[in-house]
């Protein structure tokens, strides 16, 4: 009886330090910003209870709200169609038996590894500058130059075009479910006489349409909480305009730079709720696309 006991013992002294976190930074936080949604409260007096004040407020008194939310939906909906497309692309290119695809591989991914970065926040600034890369490129072949950091549309799409080069984890979850299917079924649709169109919609999407439903709704998820890209390229600022003010960053300036925690709380939990409800629409829509092999397709 003591020697289970002991066990149990240093079992959770083993798991205690896990449970201590999780408690501390996870479950605690989580909580306490549920409170202080419902209050005023600015870091440095004691909260006051104000109900919904502060979502009603988000909805009818502030427009920068209800502009920076639009925002990030065109940055969302633009951005992660694009960049799932685009790792799509290259994970079939490199799904070949070519001696250097390892390296490729690693070069293609390194964009994520480092695209949250500060530094690399800092560099796609400077290709995007007036005498940039991007500019010096455009001249060359007779285009006027863009004023990425002076047109609130051209600065989004700037935005959107670091989020699609940061396309190395989705595509590497392609490249493994395009490995997963079976070649045969290609073999048996080119006897057909299929093409390559014919396979790649008719093999290729269904079969990889739950990788295609994971990174969807992981994307998502993460494009909704873009902040260093736009704190970076907009030196904090949102602009020009309010153009690059995605909802992370609005959300940061409301909390952290007018010392509005109470609001930014009650805009963390409106987010979630959204989110929720777009991950919810994809897995509620995934019954019509989504083919599982087990399940003999639907």
């Amino acid at each position: 009886m003591q020697s289970h006991m002991k066990q149990n013992l240093w079992g959770y002294f083993f798991i205690g330090p896990f449970i201590i976190g999780f408690l501390s930074f996870t479950i605690i936080p989580i909580f306490a910003s549920l409170y202080f949604s419902f209050t005023s409260y600015n870091l440095f007096n004691a909260p006051q209870w104000i109900g919904l004040d502060n979502f009603r407020k988000m909805f009818t008194e502030d427009p920068r709200y209800i502009h920076s939310l639009k925002i990030t939906f065109v940055y969302v909906f633009v951005g992660v169609p694009l960049r799932l497309g685009f790792a799509l692309i290259v994970a079939m290119l490199l799904n070949t038996a070519s001696r250097a695809v390892g390296l490729y591989r690693t070069l293609y991914y390194l964009p994520s590894l480092i695209g949250g970065s500060v530094a690399v926040a800092i560099m796609w600034r400077n290709i995007f500058g007036d005498e940039g890369i991007v500019n010096l490129a455009l001249m060359s072949m007779g285009i006027d130059p863009v004023r990425w950091f002076g047109d609130p549309g051209a600065a989004l799409w700037m935005l959107i075009f670091l989020s699609v080069w940061q396309f190395g984890s989705s595509m590497l979850i392609f490249l493994a479910g395009l490995k997963s299917i079976p070649q045969s079924y290609y073999e048996a649709a080119s006897v057909d006489g299929a093409s390559f169109f014919q396979k790649f919609f008719t093999i290729t999407i269904p079969m990889l349409s739950p990788v295609i439903l994971f990174n969807a709704i992981m994307q998502t998820i993460a494009a909704f909480m873009t902040f260093v890209p736009a704190f970076i390229i907009s030196k904090g600022t949102g602009g020009p305009l309010d153009g690059t003010l995605l909802y992370s960053l609005y959300l940061f300036k409301q909390g952290f730079e007018f010392f509005h925690m109470g609001y930014a709380s009650a805009m963390a939990w409106v987010m979630l709720i959204i989110i929720a409800i777009l991950t919810s629409l994809i897995f509620l829509s995934s019954k019509y696309w989504v083919h599982y092999e087990s399940e003999g397709g639907r």
